[in-house]
């Protein structure tokens, strides 16, 4: 499984705890910040029109386990690979290595692909465009 995009940021004082370290649920929050900024990279969005109306990409499971501290302003990779496209989700994994190499985190979201009908949302397959353009991202060498 290659690497679809990678991503760099820097830890901000707000994402930390009392310790300086980050928080726990800001990976959750790193994660969907970069699969954003991937989406964003090849002309895609999570939230957008398509042919059935509005479509959307809640997530419907997400993981993180933590191997080691990310600390305040500490500069950081998150590193995106897709590890299952099917017809109407995707699934990525998330790395976030530190600048030395070691990871950090590691972390994985499972979006549907939905459209809201009246008062609730319905699976749809992903546009064919859409999915064109992950599978050329996670292929790419």
């Amino acid at each position: 499984m290659s690497v679809a995009f990678t991503q760099t940021r820097q830890v901000e004082f707000a994402e930390t705890d009392m310790a300086g370290i980050v928080h726990f649920t800001n990976f959750f929050r790193y994660m969907e910040q970069a699969e954003h900024a991937f989406l964003r990279s090849l002309g895609l969005s999570v939230h957008a029109e398509g042919d059935n109306g509005l479509i959307a990409f809640p997530r419907v499971e997400a993981t993180c386990s933590y191997s080691a501290p990310l600390e305040f302003e500490e500069t950081f990779e998150i590193d995106i690979s897709v590890r299952e496209r099917k017809a109407k989700s995707i699934t990525y994994d998330f790395t976030f290595r530190k600048k030395n190499g070691v990871i950090a985190a590691s972390g994985s979201l499972k979006t549907v692909c939905v459209t809201r009908k009246v008062d609730r949302l319905q699976a749809i397959e992903i546009p064919d465009d859409f999915a064109q353009a992950i599978d050329d991202a996670s292929h790419k060498d």
